[in-house]
C-alpha cells in the first residue's frame, strides 16, 4: 500500500511539475535539474555511501522525495538516513520538510557477495524553483556506481551529473567512480546526455495544401512520451488544426508515470488542415513535447515553433478538408488533438454537416424530419399560443381556408428568420437571434403582448389607421385590415425572440455553411428545418380555425383565455432578464385573476350547469396555485414551478443540495487555466454553455443536472459553467473557440483535450446524459 502510496505521490507531482514548467516564462531563467541540485556520491567505508547535495540559491529539495534503489543482484540496500528538514508549506504537497542549500545523507548497504568490486544505485530527488518562475522538477533519477573500499580505505567522491558534464568531486586514494553501469569516468562521458535540441529534433512540413506532417527525430535510447506532446497553431490567418492521427507507439514501464506509450526512434504525426482560403500562405506551429533517456534522465517540458509553407488550395480540396477534418485515417486510431480544442471522433453535428454534402436531397428530407422533431421542443411551444391568439383576434367568422393562410404566413415569416439567423451565424459567427435578448428589446416584446393581451379582454381593438388600411387592401386583395402583414411581423418577431435555440440539425447546418462557405445551399437547409419545425404550426393553426366559435359568448371566452396566455408569455419573456421573486409574484397575481374570472370566490347558484361547476373547479385550482406562488415569493423561492421550495428550506433543507457545484468562467483565457489545473490533476472536466434565454439550458438545469445520478457520474469532474448570456464580445469569443453559435452545449474535456464525439448539443434527459459521461472513462 505504501507503495501504491508513493508512486501514486510522485504521479501527481510529476504532472504538476510538468504543468508548471509549460508556464515558465523562460527557461533560460531555470537550471538544469543535475545543476539545480548537484550531487555528489562516496564511497568512504564498506557497507556505507556518503551522499551529498549542493543546493542553487532558489531552490529547495523535498525530504520524502529522497529516495535510493538498486537492481544489482546480491545487494541490499538500508533506510536512507536523512538529517531533519526545515518545515514549509508547499502548495501543491501542503506541509512539509525540504532542504536549502546543502545536505548530508547515509546510505547503508550490505553485499551477499563478499568478493563483490562494485555498488550501483539510483538516487532519484525531486525539488522546486520558488521564486518566479516557479516550477517543480520531474523526479530526476541518478545513476551511481561506486567501487568497494577496502576495510578502513578511503573512496573518491565525484559529482553524479547529467546533461552539464561530470567533474571529479576530488579524489583522496585513486579509486575511481563509475556511473551507469560499472563504465570509468571516462567512458561515461561518451554517454551523457545530450542536449534536448539533439536529443529530440522536431521538424514539420505541408504534405499537401491541407495537411501537416510533424517529425520527432531522436538518437538510439531515447523516446517521446505520447500523452506529453501536442502540436498547436500559433499563428495562420483563417487555419484551423484538425485532429492529429498518432501511429500506436510502444507500451514502457516508466519510473515515474507507470505504464506509458511512447516513441522511440522516430515519431510522425499527420494533422489535417481546415482552411478559409485557398492561396499559397505561411503558418506557424508550436509544439510542446517530453521525453527521456532511457534509463537515464527526463528532461523537462520543451517547446519549439517552426514555420510551414502551405501551397495553394483548390475550392474541392478546402471542401473535403472541411467535411473530414475528424476522420481518422484507415489503420490509425483517433486520438487526443494536436492542439486543446481537439476531439475524439465526431461529435453529432459534424457527422450531420459531413452527410449535408454527401446526398444532397436526402440531406433536405432528414432536416425536414428533423424539424418535425423540433417541433415538439419547449422552444416551439411558446409559438402556439402566439399564433392561436393571432387567429382568434382575426374575426368573429374566420374560415378553415383563412386560418391556413394566416398560419402559413406566420411559419414562412419564422423561416425566413431561421434561415437568415443560420446564414449570418454561419458566416460570420454571430448569433442574430441571440442579438435580440437584450433587456430593452425582451421589455418591448412583453409591452406588445400585454398590449394584445388586454384587446383580447375586449378594451380596445388594436388596427391601424384607416387611410393605411385602405392602402394595404388594394395591395393585399382587400385583406381585412391588413392581417397578413400583421402576420408576418408577429412570425418575424416570434422567431427572433420567443424561441432562440439551438440542437444539432441546426447546429449542423451553421457548421456546414461556416467550413464550406456555401450559404446558399446551407440556407436551404436551414428553410427546410424551419418548414419542419412550422408544419405542426400550420396544421394547429388551421385546425383551430375551423374548431373556433363563430359567435355569442363562446368567442369573448376563448379570447379571454388566449389574453391569459398573452400573459403568460409577457411573463416568460421577462423571466430571462428578471429576478425569480418577480416572475413568481406576477405569476401568482395572473393565476390568481384567473380564478376570480372563472368565479372561484362566488357562490353557485341551485341548478347550475355541470359546466359551471366545471369553471369553478378549475377556478379554485388556480386560486390555489396562484395563492402558492405568492406565498413561495414571499419565503424566499426563485422557481415557479416549485414554489413552495423556499419554505421547505427554511424549515433545515437544503435548497441548493440539487445543483451542480459548477464554477463560472467568461473567458478563453478562464477555460484555458481551468482545463490545464484540471489536466495537471488527472481530472476530467465538463464545460456547460448557458444563457438565460437559452429554453433547453433551463432544461438541462431542471431536469438533468438535479438527478442524483448525474451527480454521482459527475463526482469526481471538474464542472464549469460559461454564461454567455451578455452576449458580450467575450462571449462570442469563448463560442467560436468550439466552433458554437449559441448555447446549449455541454463539453466534455479529458488530459487537456476536448472528447468531441462526446460533445452534446441541445437537451438531454438524465438516464442517456449518465450513458455519455461513462463514455469519457472509456
Amino acid at each position: 500500500m505504501m507503495r501504491m502510496f508513493w508512486r501514486g505521490s510522485f504521479v501527481l507531482l510529476a504532472a504538476l511539475g510538468l504543468a508548471a514548467v509549460a508556464q515558465a516564462q523562460s527557461e533560460d531563467d531555470l537550471l538544469p535539474v543535475d545543476q539545480a541540485f548537484k550531487l555528489s556520491a562516496k564511497a568512504a567505508e564498506p557497507g556505507r555511501i556518503a551522499l551529498h547535495w549542493e543546493i542553487a540559491p532558489d531552490y529547495y529539495l523535498y525530504r520524502t522525495r529522497i529516495k535510493a534503489k538498486t537492481a544489482q543482484a546480491g545487494v541490499t540496500l538500508g533506510d536512507l538516513d536523512l538529517p531533519a528538514g526545515e518545515k514549509k508549506h508547499d502548495e501543491f504537497l501542503g506541509d512539509v520538510e525540504v532542504y536549502h542549500h546543502a545536505v548530508d545523507a547515509t546510505l547503508p548497504y550490505t553485499l551477499a557477495d563478499a568478493a563483490a568490486k562494485t555498488v550501483s544505485v539510483t538516487i532519484t530527488v525531486q525539488g522546486c524553483h520558488e521564486v518566479d518562475p516557479k516550477i517543480c522538477y520531474p523526479p530526476h533519477p541518478t545513476p551511481v556506481t561506486l567501487d568497494v573500499p577496502a576495510s578502513g580505505g578511503a573512496q573518491a567522491a565525484s559529482d553524479a551529473g547529467s546533461s552539464s558534464g561530470l567533474s571529479s568531486g576530488g579524489s583522496s586514494s585513486g579509486l575511481k567512480l563509475n556511473l551507469g553501469g560499472g563504465q570509468s569516468l571516462s567512458a561515461a562521458a561518451s554517454n551523457e546526455p545530450l542536449p534536448p535540441e539533439q536529443a529530440f529534433v522536431f521538424e514539420a512540413i505541408a504534405a499537401s495544401p491541407t495537411s501537416v506532417l510533424a517529425r520527432w527525430t531522436m538518437p538510439k535510447g531515447y523516446y517521446l512520451y505520447r500523452d506529453k506532446s501536442s502540436v498547436t497553431l500559433t499563428d495562420g490567418d483563417g487555419v484551423t488544426l484538425g485532429a492529429p492521427q498518432w501511429k500506436t507507439g510502444v507500451d514502457h514501464t516508466d519510473e515515474h508515470f507507470g505504464t506509458v506509450e511512447v516513441y522511440f526512434d522516430e515519431a510522425e504525426l499527420p494533422i489535417p488542415l481546415v482552411r478559409e482560403k485557398g492561396a499559397a500562405q505561411k503558418i506557424t506551429l508550436n509544439a510542446e513535447y517530453q521525453g527521456c533517456q532511457d534509463n537515464g534522465i527526463c528532461y523537462p517540458v520543451m517547446t519549439k515553433a517552426v514555420n510551414v509553407e502551405l501551397p495553394e488550395a483548390t475550392a474541392q480540396e478546402l471542401a473535403a478538408a472541411a467535411v473530414n477534418q475528424a476522420l481518422p485515417s484507415p489503420g490509425q486510431r483517433p486520438a487526443s488533438p494536436a492542439s486543446g480544442r481537439g476531439d475524439v471522433g465526431q461529435s453529432e453535428e459534424q457527422v450531420l454537416a459531413a452527410n449535408l454534402s454527401s446526398n444532397r436531397l436526402l440531406a433536405l428530407l432528414s432536416f425536414f424530419g428533423f424539424g418535425l422533431l423540433l417541433a415538439f421542443t419547449p422552444c416551439v411551444f411558446p409559438m402556439i399560443p402566439i399564433l392561436s391568439g393571432i387567429i382568434a383576434g382575426s374575426g368573429e367568422n374566420i374560415s378553415t381556408r383563412r386560418a391556413f393562410v394566416l398560419s402559413v404566413v406566420y411559419v414562412l415569416a419564422t423561416c425566413v428568420v431561421f434561415t437568415i439567423a443560420g446564414v449570418v451565424a454561419g458566416l460570420a459567427g454571430a448569433n442574430l437571434q441571440a442579438a435580440f435578448q437584450k433587456p430593452w428589446i425582451l421589455w418591448s416584446f412583453a409591452t406588445l403582448f400585454v398590449l394584445l393581451s388586454l384587446s383580447m379582454f375586449g378594451f380596445y381593438e388594436l388596427q391601424l389607421p384607416s387611410s393605411w388600411q385602405s392602402k394595404i387592401a388594394d395591395i393585399s386583395n382587400k385583406q381585412k385590415g391588413g392581417s397578413l402583414i400583421g402576420v408576418a411581423i408577429m412570425g418575424l418577431l416570434s422567431a427572433l425572440i420567443v424561441g432562440p435555440c439551438v440542437a444539432p440539425p441546426l447546429a449542423a447546418a451553421v457548421l456546414y455553411i461556416s467550413q464550406q462557405r456555401d450559404p446558399v445551399f446551407g440556407g436551404l437547409a436551414l428553410f427546410v428545418l424551419s418548414l419542419g419545425m412550422g408544419a405542426p404550426l400550420v396544421v394547429f393553426g388551421t385546425a383551430a380555425g375551423k374548431f373556433m366559435p363563430r359567435a355569442g359568448a363562446w368567442m369573448d371566452a376563448v379570447k379571454a383565455v388566449f389574453g391569459v396566455l398573452f400573459l403568460g408569455l409577457a411573463i416568460w419573456m421577462l423571466s430571462r432578464i428578471l429576478d425569480g421573486f418577480w416572475i413568481m409574484l406576477m405569476t401568482g397575481a395572473l393565476l390568481v385573476a384567473s380564478a376570480v374570472y372563472l368565479g372561484a370566490l362566488e357562490r353557485l347558484p341551485d341548478g347550475v350547469s355541470g359546466w359551471r361547476k366545471l369553471w369553478k373547479a378549475l377556478g379554485i385550482v388556480l386560486l390555489i396555485a396562484g395563492a402558492a406562488e405568492l406565498i413561495g415569493a414571499a419565503a424566499g423561492g426563485r422557481d415557479v414551478t416549485q414554489p413552495l421550495a423556499g419554505i421547505a428550506a427554511s424549515g433545515g433543507g437544503d435548497k441548493h443540495a440539487d445543483e451542480l457545484p459548477f464554477r463560472t468562467i467568461k473567458s478563453v483565457a478562464d477555460l484555458d487555466r481551468e482545463v490545464a489545473a484540471a489536466a495537471a490533476a488527472g481530472k476530467p472536466l465538463m464545460l456547460d454553455f448557458y444563457a438565460d434565454w437559452c429554453v433547453s439550458c433551463k432544461e438541462m438545469e431542471k431536469f438533468t443536472f438535479t438527478q442524483p445520478e448525474v451527480h454521482s457520474g459527475l463526482s469526481d469532474f471538474v464542472l464549469l459553467k460559461a454564461d454567455v448570456t451578455a452576449n458580450d464580445e467575450t462571449d462570442q469569443a469563448l463560442l467560436k473557440r468550439f466552433a458554437l453559435f449559441g448555447p446549449p452545449a455541454t463539453i466534455f474535456f479529458k488530459g487537456g483535450s476536448e472528447l468531441r464525439a462526446l460533445r452534446l448539443i441541445g437537451f438531454e434527459k438524465a438516464e442517456a446524459f449518465v450513458a455519455r459521461i461513462g463514455k469519457t472513462r472509456g
